[in-house]
């Protein structure tokens, strides 16, 4: 059974010393979210996810939930975690004050979502498309349903879904049929049928509140004909107390490759009570708060499965012993060495902890924008936050769940056989982690979300705060009379060039051919996402020099090697996409489709 220990020690790194806290202090509301109440949060939250959490991935995964006469019923022990989670306060740790919230940065949410995700992804689905409906209901419902609903989905009493998807379109969210009927009251009546719902029906909460995608009589075709409703599975009373069973109701559940204890659900919506979010036919504004905000989710569980599949891989790479060292035996005393002594086993280890320590700095980096976006009083500063979180969120999505699959894959590996085996619990990452890739827009749409949106964007805006802040680091680093930091100032300036080289190589044949920009999304979107890790990488060897005596003179140096890695093995992908992009789609799309 595989174990999972919270990297305290590294978040704390990346918080305190990569990125600067007092600069969140200076954010209107976080005046007292001091180093050590993040630190004493981040403590408990880690107790919370060994403790609690872990002990149920396994078994959650061998039973799966269970579809009984319209009822779905959760795996042993997970509703007691929830209860838990929620009577913790877990649940309302980022959420506003108004509506029962603690109020403290999404930043510190992100780094407790990562944790869960480690020990019990299929868990912390369920808060987690919470959060995602919470977050579409504050930013664009009327107030009396954000006073009727928010309060007890804060506290856990309630839980959130969106619905979204139908049996003729994903992606492709201008074909959804759900009808939404007004009525004398104001309220609307749905029917229709939605698929892929996670959480969509289970046992953790009193009342489930779907935020779902339909279609008013009078709807244009397309995209721009959707609304955004709020349905509840149980009517609510103007004192607040549940009232009759509202008509929507699970018809099945999805039998799943991963994610086993979490509930995807077919939800049948026939005739339903539901009321108006946002205005009429501009519902996916409101929908894409939430869908952002599950983005960000999503790339945690690629970054908490990864770390979790790490931890493991190094601790069999230290116990299995296999084979001689290529210099000669290690242990003579044993019959053989450890399979650390390896390099191919070296160069998987350090591939998954390059990524995962990578990405953990991309979230937090990420994270921090978005609190800034939503507390800073400068609108510059508010702008220029905004930009960047745009043009971040599908990398966050793409690249770290990309990233997580890879990892999760490698600890597999690092296993031999034995990580084919279920006992072993490495095979249940690679089946968890696979679905990180495909929902919540699957990564190729991400990439053409990047390049088809968020590059245009404002004439390029959206890069402009990415592309600034890089500058400024090489120029301030560029005299560094260090030779040992030397090789990344050089190796981020050169894959800079490169990603700037190929963004105008886009931008302009974009321009004239839409599917030069299409063909070189994903590998567009990998470039961004490994150059973003360069620049983190790069800052991170930074303090790490500076700290390589005393206590933990073995963290830094270890900090560093890793940076040096990174830099030597993973960043030289950049000179390859380089190749692919600029070779274009030509030998894509003049490929005869009949000989598919």
């Amino acid at each position: 059974m595989p174990t999972y220990k919270a990297p305290l020690r590294d978040l704390r790194f990346v918080y305190n010393e990569l990125f600067d806290p007092t600069e969140l202090q200076h954010l209107s509301g976080f005046e007292e979210v001091t180093p050590d109440l993040v630190e004493a949060i981040l403590e408990e939250a880690g107790k919370f996810c060994e403790n609690v959490l872990l002990p149920i991935n396994r078994s959650g995964d061998e039973i799966g939930v269970r579809f009984d006469n319209g009822q779905v019923i959760t795996p042993p022990g997970l509703k007691e975690a929830y209860q838990a989670y929620s009577e913790n306060g877990w649940g309302a740790l980022t959420a506003d004050p108004e509506y029962g919230g603690q109020g403290l940065p999404k930043t510190l949410g992100i780094m407790i979502e990562e944790m869960i995700c480690g020990a019990n992804v299929s868990f912390g689905l369920y808060p987690g498309l919470t959060v995602g409906a919470y977050n579409a209901l504050v930013s664009h419902g009327a107030d009396e349903l954000k006073q009727k609903f928010l309060p007890n989905m804060v506290a856990g009493i309630w839980s959130g879904t969106m619905c979204l998807t139908e049996p003729q379109c994903g992606t492709d969210l201008g074909m959804i049929r759900t009808k939404a009927e007004p009525q004398a009251d104001g309220s609307y009546q749905l029917t229709g049928t939605k698929i892929f719902i996670t959480s969509g029906e289970h046992d953790m909460t009193d009342n489930i509140i779907h935020l779902v995608l339909a279609r008013l009589p009078d709807a244009p075709a397309g995209i721009k004909g959707i609304s955004l409703f709020l349905v509840p599975k149980f009517m609510v009373n103007e004192d607040g107390s549940l009232g009759e069973r509202n008509p929507v109701f699970c018809g099945s559940i999805e039998h799943k490759m991963g994610i086993h204890a979490s509930s995807t659900c077919v939800m049948n919506f026939d005739g339903a009570t539901g009321y108006l979010v946002g205005q009429p036919h501009k519902g996916m504004q409101a929908m894409f708060v939430m869908m952002n905000a599950e983005r960000l989710g999503v790339g945690m569980q690629g970054l908490g499965i990864g770390e979790a599949s790490y931890q493991n891989a190094v601790a069999y790479a230290r116990d299995r012993i296999q084979g001689r060292a290529l210099k000669g035996a290690l242990q003579a005393d044993k019959p053989a060495d450890p399979l650390w002594v390896h390099p191919d086993v070296r160069r998987m280890l350090l591939t998954m902890r390059a990524y995962t320590e990578g990405n953990r700095a991309l979230a937090i980096w990420v994270a921090r924008r978005l609190d800034e976006a939503n507390h800073t009083t400068d609108p510059q500063r508010k702008q220029d936050a905004e930009a960047f979180i745009a043009l971040m969120t599908p990398v966050v999505k793409a690249f770290m769940t990309d990233c997580g699959s890879e990892i999760a894959n490698l600890g597999m590996q690092v296993y031999g056989g034995h990580g084919y085996i279920r006992e072993w619990g490495m095979e249940q990452f690679v089946r968890d982690a696979r679905i990180a890739q495909i929902y919540e827009g699957t990564n190729g749409i991400q990439a053409l979300d990047l390049v088809g949106r968020k590059l245009p964007a404002n004439t390029g805006r959206n890069l402009r705060p990415f592309f600034h802040e890089l500058s400024a680091y090489l120029e301030s680093k560029q005299d560094d009379p260090r030779p040992e930091f030397q090789p990344f100032v050089t190796g981020l300036a050169k894959v800079f060039v490169r990603l700037q080289q190929v963004t105008g190589w886009i931008a302009e044949k974009g321009m004239k051919n839409p599917e030069e920009g299409a063909g070189a999304a994903t590998d567009y979107l990998r470039m961004l996402g490994l150059v973003s890790l360069a620049y983190l990488w790069a800052r991170m060897a930074d303090i790490a020099l500076a700290q390589r005596q005393g206590d933990e003179a073995l963290f830094y140096q270890a900090k560093l090697d890793t940076a040096r890695f990174y830099f030597e093995r993973l960043l030289p992908q950049t000179g390859a996409l380089t190749s692919a992009i600029m070779s274009g789609c030509a030998s894509m799309m003049n490929f005869n489709p009949e000989a598919f």
